[in-house]
């Protein structure tokens, strides 16, 4: 099972998170994921 929580922010942030740690960042990489990228990473750390 997946839980996800939305920490809404401001400034255009946009992070995935996974157990503590950073899976994808908007702001290191210049733009959002696409859905199977996201995927592929978090089921990486599983």
């Amino acid at each position: 099972m997946v839980e996800s929580e939305l920490d809404r922010g401001g400034g255009g942030v946009f992070d995935v998170w996974l157990n503590g740690q950073r899976v994808f960042s908007k702001h290191e990489e210049g733009g959002f994921p696409d859905e199977a990228d996201v995927l592929t990473r978090i089921r990486a750390r599983i």
